[in-house]
């Protein structure tokens, strides 16, 4: 492209700063990230209909899409833009964003003719399900660029994919943009293009992918530090029985999900002392970030309210409260964004796409356990400001969170195939009972009202780990411990590798000091997190039914009866009955019976 062909005047130029990529000279641009100018020079080389851009949240999206928005404009490619948001703050958001490089989007816009003043709109996907035909008449009268933000909500229902196509099949140029590329269920996703693998399933086919990992490495996101909590929880179930169980001990997935809850009930003390350990942390990271932010996701309004109150009584701060109902929330977004106060606690739309830079600090109180939600949750942490800024996000110890968490740095594809093979599920299959249960209406029959309520009855919190990198660290504490304190006062401002650097001498430390107690003084699990690992129950069924078919091969091998060996077993490895036994405890003996058996080969 030519100095000249890139400096050509159009009715948009004049509201552009000579620095802006979109009218300066192609490659003399120094606003632009490195995947940002890649991503652009890859889509005008190839000048594509439609273009799928995956990049991690936090990494700029937004300047990416009107950075292209601007060049398509200056060159005549299109004459207006649509952008297409999740919700009505993002689309304000958008054309907020939009304006302050001279390209005016319409984000009141519902219907006729739009004002010459004005160079698209900024919609929801909820406005497109309505009216697609008023958007499809638009995109055929005028050459249009539609952005479609978050392009994987667009297979949130059949009505609002199938508008989607209606409204925008006539567009000139396509831009769908996203984080979190993948969805639990296998709607299509319009004007995606989704490729057949070896193994017969299809994916979605991403034209640029810029994921969490790269960004890390480039300083464009913060590392996010995860810190986890156990404790013991005691719930009446519906059928009137009381149970007691411990968050992180292997049970049936009910049982997650109801010591789950038991732990975010706000009158139990679980959740005060996961609220006022990450206030502590959020002091520690103001001391080298003084407007860093925190934020609780909740699950619902009620708990949204009741944590509000509770940070109130902890911190003596009011805490800024965002409900979705509230006709003030986007204000509020803005003020608390623009402003240094501590708290936020929101219910789900500050999970997605909202950025509020400084938020720092996170609390996962919600039980949503979906990929999806958790990625775009942990994504409102993660948006860099300057080098060295740290995210800490805490979380209850339950199997799925502390498997996304160690995974933040895997990039995944929107499966549209489920899984051919008997008995094989799909991987990121969960949530949509999850999102209806907590979309339901409260009055609907569902035919339990005859049942007795889910009563959550105790709680208490245990520190239990830190999750950094795919690695664990700590040994469980006491909430208000030194123990606790270690990871809690870990700075705010700290490289990446430095962080992991500082993990491994604060466990060291705490195993030293743990060796020099006396064995009646240890209240607590005294094993690093890496010994301790959360398993599902499913994997711990999965670890016995592999220790007893290797029990079965050397029965045959040794000719000893399978009881003897399991005894003998359990007499070298220690430990009870594999019935009881932790996954460890399974793992070790496992690897024990196959070194038995290679002996004797």
């Amino acid at each position: 492209m030519t100095t000249t062909a890139a400096s050509s005047s159009t009715s948009h130029s004049h509201h552009l700063s000579p620095a802006f990529p979109g009218r300066a000279p192609w490659g003399t641009a120094s606003k632009l990230r490195a995947w940002q100018q890649g991503a652009m020079e890859k889509y005008i080389q190839e000048q594509p209909r439609d273009f799928l851009a995956v990049a991690t949240p936090g990494a700029g999206k937004t300047t990416f899409a009107l950075t292209l928005a601007s060049w398509l404009l200056h060159h005549h490619v299109v004459q207006q833009v649509t952008v297409v948001a999740p919700t009505e703050h993002l689309k304000k958001q958008w054309a907020e964003a939009a304006a302050r490089i001279g390209i005016k989007l319409d984000p009141e816009y519902s219907a006729g003719p739009l004002g010459r003043e004005y160079d698209g709109v900024a919609v929801t996907y909820a406005g497109v399900g309505v009216r697609p035909m008023l958007h499809r008449n638009r995109s055929e009268q005028r050459k249009t660029l539609v952005i479609l933000d978050e392009i994987h909500h667009a297979g949130d229902s059949k009505s609002w994919g199938e508008a989607c196509l209606e409204a925008f099949e006539p567009a000139t140029r396509r831009l769908a943009l996203t984080g979190t590329p993948f969805r639990s269920d296998t709607n299509p996703i319009p004007f995606v293009t989704y490729e057949e693998g070896p193994d017969g399933i299809r994916r979605s086919a991403a034209d640029y992918t810029y994921g969490y990992g790269s960004a890390l490495a480039d300083g464009v996101v913060r590392p996010v530090i995860f810190l986890s909590y156990s404790g013991n929880m005691r719930w009446r179930t519906k059928a009137g029985d009381e149970i007691e169980a411990r968050l992180g001990e292997p049970m049936t997935k009910d049982a997650i999900s109801q010591a789950w809850r038991t732990a975010l009930d706000p009158r139990g003390e679980w959740m005060p002392s996961v609220l006022r350990a990450a206030d502590q942390r959020l002091t520690e990271v103001r001391k080298s970030i003084p407007d860093a932010g925190a934020l609780v996701i909740a699950s619902d309004q009620e708990a949204a309210r009741a944590y509000a109150k509770l940070i109130r009584d902890i911190t003596g701060h009011k805490a800024t409260l965002v409900l979705s109902d509230d006709a003030g929330a986007s204000k509020k977004i803005d003020e608390f964004s623009a402003g240094d106060d501590r708290w936020m606690v929101a219910v789900r739309m500050v999970s997605e796409g909202v950025d509020v830079p400084r938020l720092a600090v996170g609390v996962y109180a919600t039980t949503i356990s979906t990929p999806l939600f958790f990625a775009q949750a942990v994504g409102r942490f993660v948006r860099s400001r300057r080098r060295g800024e740290t995210a800490s996000v805490f979380l209850p110890t339950v199997p799925d969170l502390l498997s996304f968490a160690n995974e933040m740095e895997r990039e995944r594809d929107h499966v549209l195939d489920k899984p051919k093979k008997d008995g094989e599920e799909d991987p990121y299959a969960e949530s949509e009972k999850e999102m209806e249960e907590a979309n339901r209406e409260q009055d609907e029959d569902t035919g339990e009202q005859d049942m007795l309520p889910f009563e959550a009855l105790e709680s208490d919190a245990v520190f239990d780990r830190v999750m950094y990198n795919g690695a664990e660290f700590g040994m469980q504490a006491h909430p208000g411990s030194e123990e606790e304190q270690d990871y809690l006062g870990i700075p705010g401002l700290l490289e990446p590798e430095q962080v992991q650097l500082l993990l491994q001498k604060r466990q060291a430390r705490q195993i030293a000091h743990s060796r020099k107690k006396p064995a009646e003084e240890a209240d607590l699990l005294e094993l690093p997190a890496e010994r301790r690992p959360v398993v599902t129950h499913k994997e711990l069924m999965e670890l016995r039914r592999q220790l007893n078919t290797m029990v079965g091969a050397y029965v045959h091998q040794s000719g000893k009866p399978h009881g003897v060996i399991h005894t003998e077993l359990r007499r070298v490895c220690g430990g009870p009955p594999s019935a009881e036994a932790t996954a460890g405890q399974l793992r070790q003996r496992i690897a024990k019976v196959q070194e038995w058996a290679t002996r004797m080969k």
